[in-house]
C-alpha cells in the first residue's frame, strides 16, 4: 500500500482541474491582453477564475490579483504594503514567529532595507495572542501579517480580533491563508483583513498558480513592473492554464469544503488517538482546537525525525517533518523552537496532513505500522550495558 499523508506540502489534481488545465493549454493559448478573438477568449478564462477564486474568500473578483503562488503573494502583500508606505514614516513591520519563511525571509530582506521589524511570540499552543501584539504594535506600524493556519502543527489563528488591533494604530493587516484556503470557509470581510494570500496547489490545483486579495483602497506598490497586467498591481502575462486550474479547483473546493471538513477531522482524530495509543511516548504538538481539521504534529520520544520519516517511506507512507520549503535542511523546526517546546521534541516530530484521497484503510494502516518502527529505532539509539570485568 501506498500512502500519502503530506497534503499540507501539496496537493494531487483534481480530476476537473486537470482536465481543465489541459484543455487549457491545448485551446486557449491566446494572450489575455491581446483584443483579438484568442485573446478574449483567454481573458474571459480568467475572468471566470477570478470570480471562482473570489466566492471562495467571499471577496469581489475585482480584488483578485493573480501570482504564481502563496510565496509571491506573501511578498507582493508585504513588500508592497511596506513600500507604499515608507513615505509616510511606517517602517515598523510585525509577524508571528511561526510563520512561513515566505513571510519571516520578506521581513528579514526588509530589515537590511531598513525597516524595524518584530515578530510576536507564541506559546506552545501555538496560537498567537492578540494581548502580545497590543504591547509590539506602535504608531508607525504599517503591516501585521499572521498566518490564518500554521502549515506545521494547523492551529488557526484569531485573524478578526488581530486585525481590529492592527487597525486601531492605523496599519494594515495580511493572512498568509495557504493552508486554510479550500478547508475552511473564509469570508474576508468577516475576517477583517486587508490582503489574504492563497495558493492553488494546496488544494488540488496546480503548482505555480496563486492569489493575492487586496481589499479596495489599500495602499501597494507593485514588486513586478512593466505592463499594464493585473489592474497594473502584477506585470507579465498570466498563467492562463495555471489560473483557470486555480479557478475550478476553487469552486470545487467550494462545493465540499462542509463535508471535507468533517471527515478530514474525523480521519485526523482517528490517527491521533491510534498513534497516542499504539506508540508510547508520544504527543500532540500545538493546540488540538482550532486547528484545520486535516492536520496533525506529532513528537515521538526518543526517536529521530528523519529517521522515522525514512523508515515510513520504505514501509510505502509519505510524511514530513514540517514544511517542504525546509527540507533537506538538518534545523529543527522554527515553529517548534518558537513554541518554547524542548530541544528533543523540535528534532522528533512528524507532520501528518490528510487530504481528498485519504482513506480509513490507509489510517489504520499507518497506525498498525509505526510501533514496530518507533520501537525498533528506540532500540539501535539505547545505549548498551557496560560489560561486567
Amino acid at each position: 500500500m501506498r500512502v500519502y499523508f503530506d497534503y499540507n506540502a501539496t496537493t494531487p489534481l483534481s480530476p476537473e482541474t486537470a482536465d481543465a488545465v489541459a484543455h487549457t493549454t491545448r485551446d486557449l493559448f491566446g494572450n489575455p491582453s491581446s483584443v483579438h478573438h484568442f485573446g478574449q477568449q483567454a481573458k474571459a478564462a480568467l475572468d471566470e477564475a477570478r470570480s471562482a477564486v473570489a466566492a471562495l474568500i467571499h471577496g469581489d473578483p475585482s480584488e483578485v490579483i493573480f501570482t504564481s503562488g502563496g510565496t509571491e503573494a506573501d511578498n507582493f502583500a508585504i513588500r508592497g504594503v511596506a513600500e507604499a508606505l515608507e513615505p509616510t514614516g511606517r517602517k515598523h513591520l510585525i509577524a508571528s514567529a511561526i510563520e512561513h519563511e515566505a513571510v519571516l525571509n520578506t521581513l528579514r530582506a526588509l530589515q537590511r532595507r531598513g525597516w524595524r521589524t518584530t515578530l510576536i511570540p507564541v506559546d506552545r499552543t501555538g496560537i498567537v495572542s492578540p494581548d502580545r501584539l497590543r504591547e509590539i504594535i506602535a504608531g508607525d506600524t504599517a503591516i501585521v501579517s499572521v498566518m490564518h493556519a500554521n502549515n506545521e502543527i494547523g492551529t488557526v489563528q484569531p485573524i478578526a480580533e488581530l486585525a481590529a488591533i492592527a487597525h486601531s494604530t492605523g496599519a494594515m493587516m495580511h493572512t498568509d491563508a495557504v493552508q486554510s484556503a479550500g478547508k475552511l470557509p473564509i469570508d474576508v470581510r468577516a475576517l477583517d483583513v486587508d490582503l489574504l494570500s492563497l495558493s492553488a496547489h494546496k488544494f488540488n490545483g496546480p503548482k505555480g498558480a496563486g492569489a493575492l486579495w487586496v481589499k479596495r483602497g489599500t495602499r501597494m506598490q507593485p514588486i513586478l513592473t512593466g505592463g499594464k497586467h493585473e489592474r497594473n498591481r502584477r506585470a507579465g502575462t498570466e498563467n492562463v492554464p495555471g489560473i483557470v486550474g486555480l479557478g475550478v479547483a476553487a469552486r470545487v473546493a467550494a462545493g465540499k469544503i462542509p463535508t471535507e471538513m468533517e471527515r478530514l477531522a474525523a480521519l485526523r482524530d482517528r490517527l491521533e488517538d491510534g498513534i497516542l495509543r499504539a506508540v508510547p511516548g508520544t504527543n500532540i504538538n500545538g493546540a488540538r482546537s482550532p486547528r484545520v481539521p486535516n492536520t496533525t504534529n506529532i513528537s515521538f520520544d526518543r526517536v529521530e525525525a528523519e529517521s522515522l520519516l525514512i523508515a515510513l517511506d520504505l514501509e510505502g507512507i509519505a510524511v514530513s517533518t514540517g514544511s517542504a520549503c525546509s527540507s533537506g535542511t538538518l534545523e529543527p523546526s522554527h515553529v517548534l523552537k518558537a513554541m518554547g517546546l524542548p530541544p528533543h521534541r523540535t528534532q522528533n516530530s512528524l507532520r501528518f496532513s490528510l487530504g481528498m484521497y485519504s482513506t480509513q484503510e490507509e489510517v489504520d494502516f499507518v497506525i498498525g505500522v509505526l510501533p514496530r518502527l518507533a520501537e525498533k529505532l528506540r532500540g539501535l539509539t539505547q545505549k548498551p550495558a557496560p560489560a561486567r570485568i
